[in-house]
């Protein structure tokens, strides 16, 4: 599957910004999807994950309360919709995805086969 991130940009902090991830393959429907980012000489951690069927979620503590993961399965694409944001979320916004049949979600990178190109998302103070 490819990947394909979108709708970063410079938001000032407090503001809001939608991201997108848009998947090529027949089988995104089965695909457990994440987000992870990666801040100028920090290592890549993790955001949020959505389950194939969107029923369950997780988020990073950083990301709780703030930012939502959701998925329309109809148009191949995950969304991270990131709200209140902080000089901290500063980061390359990457999406994965798992090979399909998994029954379950992970927050460790090792766990996704697939990465997008990343989006850079940057809030100034």
């Amino acid at each position: 599957v490819q990947l394909q991130a979108s709708g970063g940009g410079l938001v000032q902090a407090g503001g809001s910004l939608r991201l997108s991830c848009a998947a090529s393959g027949r089988t995104f429907s089965n695909y457990v999807m994440g987000w992870f980012r990666q801040a100028p000489g920090k290592e890549r951690e993790f955001v949020a994950t959505i389950s194939w069927s969107a029923g369950s979620t997780y988020y990073a503590d950083s990301a709780k309360g703030r930012f939502t993961i959701s998925r329309d399965n109809a148009k191949n694409t995950v969304y991270l919709q990131m709200s209140s944001l902080k000089p901290e979320d500063t980061a390359v916004y990457y999406c994965a995805a798992r090979d399909p049949g998994s029954k379950y979600v992970s927050p460790e990178r090792t766990f996704y086969r697939y990465w997008g190109q990343g989006t850079q998302v940057t809030v100034s103070s």
